[in-house]
């Protein structure tokens, strides 16, 4: 029995070391394709990766949950840079963006090192580009420093605490840093290679992926083990700031666009973007044929919203 025990738990070692051995070169192997191809600034708690290019306004571009700046580069960045200067971060904790500690996953940390990142780079009130769960960062910029920001252009933005978790993320629920920590440096990497296209149709669903997402776009980075368990601490950390936030929303004193498909399989237009219009004083919707990942699917659509914005919050200076 004893020896039968012993065998068990060598096979097991063997299997566990094996796993992570192989999250490790994945990895490495990931980031050697896909470098940082931007500069780093170092704020209280983080350490921002962005992308700097045109000239003009400045905005400030927030991407999210499981992304980095390679949403926005995939397709939008280029048809903004001839009007604007556009700044595309990492969020902390994601892409090539580090942070100091698990907590600064919550909403209100992100968006305070957000306001650290603008007051560093030294820029006069940019317009704030949020999207999904940037969306929810940009509105507690907006509400807890609003003086950095001159308005809040939102896309398919995370405003309200969901009832249920959506069908792509569900794997990203573990409450325990503990386990979080296991899955990621085991079972992870090999479960996202295997259904990696299964939840890219799910979350951009009714469109398709572009085929280059995962090089264009850098979502082979969600591939390294703490790129899955920083996006599973930002989705476990969402619940801690965001009810509150929107007992707060009538308070936003600064102007506010909204983008939303009419389609969008991950977050409910009507729940996330038609309830705002109701406590928010002149809020802008704009609704579109469309799924969640506009800035990739709808690029011309989501520049023009976005211009359009701009030009809104410029008028009201």
């Amino acid at each position: 029995m004893m020896t039968f025990l012993l065998a068990a738990a060598i096979v097991i070692i063997l299997i566990v070391a094996g796993l992570m051995i192989f999250a490790a070169v994945t990895a490495r192997r990931v980031e050697l394709a896909l470098p940082p191809r931007g500069r780093f600034l170092d704020v209280p708690g983080a350490r921002i990766h962005y992308l700097d290019q045109g000239s003009g306004p400045a905005i400030v571009l927030v991407h999210g949950l499981g992304g980095q700046m390679g949403n926005f580069t995939h397709s939008l960045v280029e048809r903004l840079t001839g009007n604007f200067r556009v700044i595309v971060i990492d969020r902390p904790g994601s892409g090539y963006s580090t942070r100091a500690r698990d907590e600064f996953a919550r909403i209100s940390f992100q968006a305070e090192m957000v306001a650290q990142f603008i007051r560093g780079l030294g820029l006069d009130r940019p317009l704030l580009v949020g999207h999904s769960l940037g969306g929810a960062i940009s509105l507690a910029v907006a509400l807890n420093h609003p003086e950095c920001i001159s308005g809040l252009a939102l896309i398919a933005p995370l405003t309200h605490m969901p009832d249920a978790v959506a069908e792509p993320f569900r794997g990203l629920e573990i409450n325990s840093s503990v386990l979080r920590r296991a899955v990621a440096w085991t079972l992870a990497t090999p479960i996202s290679i295997r259904r990696g296209k299964s939840v890219l149709d799910a979350i951009f669903s009714p469109e398709i992926a572009p085929l280059d997402f995962p090089t264009k776009a850098g979502g082979l980075l969600g591939l390294r083990p703490r790129s899955f368990y920083n996006t599973s601490t930002d989705m476990v950390s969402v619940v801690t700031d965001l009810p509150a936030m929107a007992g707060r929303y009538a308070s936003l004193k600064v102007p506010v666009s909204v983008l939303y498909g009419t389609s969008d399989a991950v977050l409910d237009h009507q729940f996330h973007g038609v309830a705002m219009k109701a406590k928010v004083p002149g809020l802008y919707l704009e609704l579109v044929a469309g799924g969640h990942m506009l800035p990739v699917t709808a690029p011309d659509v989501t520049a023009n919203f976005i211009k359009n914005a701009a030009q809104h919050q410029t008028n009201l200076a």
